[in-house]
């Protein structure tokens, strides 16, 4: 199959040395528009001789880019960011296209992609190293922060743009360069991205960009010589694996992966204005978002309320396909996550939980399309899988909690440790709870926790290392201690 016939992707293909191409191989996978099941495009799998080109195209660049002044670079990041903006509207298109995110939801996710590149571009003139005064006259120290060398990205699907963006635009900022694999699903932002990036005037072989099999492709990147670097944004399954493949040639790693954030509205808070807030926070993006709240846990006290508040704005919430703009929530993005959905709610009625609103789909959408109503169970049990498993979907939780001791515990009965939530209106029991709960991100009375100049990552089985802030750009670079006696 020749570019030209990629559909969707026909500007596109595998970026290597400044130049889209198709595969050394010719082999191609379909990528389906989660709205109706049908094929709207085609990306290239690549071979072993594309993946090694992209890598040694990258290898060559790293020479010249570590070199390149900071003043350049950010120059640079600034003009890719301005241009994700002038071409947001197209790009936001494409993303609903292959995500079914609705539109403003996708342009938001833009304006997120470019200030990743507009915060890095600060941050590369911000590389900051250190002198120390020595012990004797004739001696001189100081710490140098450099680029780590050739970084292989690896991003997810449900947030297509800006997960890209946090590791493309920190490595340039640092001075590496690139090797990124896109989720299949959605790989035309990610090559949009990139496309920005070459018409910013990035240097060819820079940044490079790959498609295909995902596990082929770990291997190889991870498993070469000339990568120093990983970052992965995906499921701890995944992260696992990749660090065992990582461990062998002693990677440098980064991980942002799964979560499973509790929300704990305590007796003193805003009872309807938290349920209000949460319930249409949850079902953004269709809850496939790793810092999305996923389990609510309500002070007995206001229990009833809350459940009866968020069912309101559950079932108040338009269903459709991403491009009509009168929809709040898409479909999912491909039908394994809707089969899990729908598996974790069935074993939480079995479990004794009460289904208060959703729980199917939606009326007058047809057959077509991963489509799930947004869902509140209500009454569910610890035992059942949902309170343990990451489900990313609209699917909704929530429990009651009698002090402050058992809310602690059933925020931290989970492996994960990436976001967490809590509303109250005392400093006391804020500080307390915020300083408990074993998580990277803690959002107090605010669900919208995500910037780029703060630090997002988490800790447990959520990952390890940080994304956006001024500590984002740390995992690219690597301290050099220098001390010379004169």
């Amino acid at each position: 199959m020749k570019r030209e016939d990629f559909g969707l992707y026909s500007q596109y293909g595998l970026f290597i040395q400044g130049q889209w191409r198709s595969a050394t191989g010719g082999e191609v996978r379909e990528v389906i528009d989660p709205t109706n099941e049908e094929v709207i495009g085609h990306i290239p799998v690549a071979a072993r001789a594309d993946l090694d080109a992209a890598v040694d195209a990258a290898h060559a660049a790293f020479g010249t880019w570590r070199h390149t002044s900071p003043w350049e670079r950010s120059s640079l990041l600034h003009r890719t960011a301005a241009l994700i903006r002038e071409r947001a509207d197209d790009m936001a298109r494409l993303m609903s296209t292959e995500t079914g995110k609705p539109l403003a939801q996708a342009r938001g996710e833009l304006n997120d992609a470019a200030d990743q590149f507009d915060w890095y571009a600060g941050e590369t003139q911000r590389i900051y190293g250190q002198t120390f005064q020595a012990r004797v006259p004739e001696v001189r120290m100081q710490v140098r922060f450099e680029p780590v060398g050739v970084v292989a990205a690896f991003s997810a699907w449900n947030f297509p743009a800006l997960l890209p963006a946090r590791k493309i635009a920190a490595a340039l900022g640092a001075g590496c360069t690139v090797v990124v694999k896109p989720a299949s699903e959605a790989a035309g932002c990610c090559m949009a991205l990139v496309q920005a990036l070459h018409d910013a005037g990035l240097p060819a072989g820079t940044v490079n960009l790959v498609t295909g099999d995902s596990g082929f492709i770990s291997e190889v990147l991870v498993g070469s010589p000339k990568v120093a670097k990983i970052t992965l944004t995906g499921s701890s399954a995944v992260g696992r694996k990749m660090l065992h493949l990582a461990a062998e040639g002693i990677k440098r790693v980064s991980m942002e992966l799964g979560g499973h954030a509790p929300v704990l509205v305590f007796e003193d808070a805003d009872i309807e204005a938290a349920a209000e807030q949460c319930a249409r926070f949850k079902y953004r993006n269709c809850g496939q978002v790793c810092a999305s709240p996923s389990r609510f846990f309500v002070h007995e006290s206001g229990y009833d309320l809350f459940v009866q508040r968020f069912a309101e704005v559950a079932r108040s919430l338009k269903v459709g396909p991403g491009l009509m703009a009168e929809s709040d929530v898409g479909p999912m993005a491909n039908r394994r996550g809707l089969v899990h959905a729908q598996a974790l709610i069935a074993n939480a009625l079995d479990s004794g939980a009460r289904l208060v609103a959703g729980g199917e789909r939606p009326q007058g959408l047809g057959t077509k399309g991963y489509y799930l109503a947004p869902t509140v169970l209500a009454d569910v049990p610890q035992s059942a899988r949902i309170m343990q498993d990451e489900p990313f979907a609209p699917v909704a939780p929530i429990a009651s909690f009698a002090s402050f001791d058992e809310a602690i515990a059933l925020a931290n009965a989970t492996p994960y440790g990436l976001a967490s939530y809590l509303f109250t209106r005392s400093l006391k029991t804020a500080t307390l709870a915020s300083e408990a709960i074993e998580a990277g991100m803690v959002g107090v009375n605010e669900l919208a926790i995500a910037s780029a100049e703060m630090p997002f990552g988490g800790t447990k089985d959520s990952g390890m290392g940080r994304e956006g802030g001024s500590l984002g750009i740390r995992d690219y670079l690597e301290a050099k201690y220098i001390k010379t006696r004169l």
